[in-house]
């Protein structure tokens, strides 16, 4: 069994604590100071009363990232399949086989 490895993320001002398997730190501190400049950036050019609201833009900012690329996959996949049953439909027309 890995041994846990205790790391201090700060976001928004604040210090997280976190107690994590070692091969999550690198992506931990990369996402970590994603938000930090996203969430600097948000307060640069946007009116925001406070980083409850600039954390909320973030999130959406994430979130909205993630479900794009989900879109953008099931698209991919669906045009893959119908060029493979196409492709499928070919061979069998050329071999006689129905």
């Amino acid at each position: 069994m890995a041994e846990k490895l205790k790391i201090k993320l700060s976001i928004a001002d604040r210090v997280y604590p976190l107690t994590i398997d070692p091969s999550q730190e690198e992506g931990l501190r990369k996402a970590a100071k994603n938000i930090e400049q996203l969430a600097k950036n948000f307060e640069s050019n946007y009116a925001v009363r406070d980083k409850q609201d600039v954390l909320a833009m973030c999130a959406l900012q994430f979130a909205s990232k993630i479900e794009q690329r989900s879109i953008e996959q099931m698209e991919d996949t669906t045009e893959v399949t119908a060029k493979l049953k196409a492709l499928d439909d070919l061979v069998s027309e050329k071999l006689g086989v129905k």
